[in-house]
């Protein structure tokens, strides 16, 4: 696939993410918000794997991951009662946080098979994204636990002040 291609493909997976975000912010657009989601992860998952090449094993690989992961999500949505939701979603993106952190460190270790180096003689460029992406990743793990615990009850409403 055409790099040039590949950017206007994320490009516009990221403005329907953006659409997304919109439409969920009112219960008579959420509908087509979700919608507006799906397709937009839908065109970034397959611009990735046209781009990545997988062989026949990762790509099945790939497959199961999704599959697992969606189910897990699917059951879990469906089980939980629409008071619930708040904490749900909470709850789902502290993983999101904690995934940024993950393959920033599998990066680390595998620099390699992300193309970013080899060991030891990592790109400054990358090492500059993969800090960013722990940083933000590990503020969105906390942020999400505690705002889990927050909406659920487990935790004070107080705001967590940190000393200094």
């Amino acid at each position: 696939m055409n790099a040039n291609f590949a950017s206007f493909l994320y490009l516009v997976s990221g403005v329907l993410f953006i659409m997304a975000l919109r439409g969920l912010s009112h219960p008579t657009t959420s509908r087509q918000g979700n919608l507006y989601g799906m397709i937009g992860m839908g065109i970034a998952i397959a611009t990735t794997l046209a781009l990545a090449t997988p062989s026949a094993g990762r790509f099945g690989l790939i497959v199961l991951g999704l599959a697992i992961g969606g189910g897990v999500g699917a059951v879990t949505a469906r089980r939980i009662a629409m008071t619930s939701m708040p904490q749900l979603v909470a709850a789902f993106h502290s993983l999101v946080g904690l995934a940024a952190v993950m393959v920033a460190a599998a990066a680390i270790y595998a620099p390699e098979s992300f193309g970013i180096g080899t060991d030891g003689d990592i790109h400054a460029q990358a090492l500059i994204e993969m800090s960013l992406g722990v940083a933000i990743g590990a503020i969105t793990f906390t942020g999400s636990v505690i705002a889990f615990l927050k909406l659920d009850g487990r935790m004070s409403g107080k705001p967590i002040m940190i000393g200094g």
